[in-house]
């Protein structure tokens, strides 16, 4: 039995919309492993999981919060 996906997949634009980061500076953080990696689609496009997105910004907030 092939158990469907429920989980969303963010598009490059809606991660720089939900996250308020340009492009340039996903990949650099990507790059430093401290950004979620994306999921391979089709050729050369990628997407990211909403809830890997969603944990990364609690982090954030967490991490502003305990600095302050």
């Amino acid at each position: 039995m092939v158990e469907q996906a429920t989980e969303a997949l963010l598009r490059r634009k809606q991660v720089e919309a939900r996250t308020g980061l340009t492009r340039s500076t996903i990949y650099a953080l990507m790059a430093e492993s401290k950004f979620p990696k994306p999921v391979p689609l089709v050729g050369r496009t990628v997407a990211w999981t909403q809830s890997s997105i969603d944990k990364w910004i609690a982090e954030r907030i967490a991490a502003s919060k305990s600095a302050a």
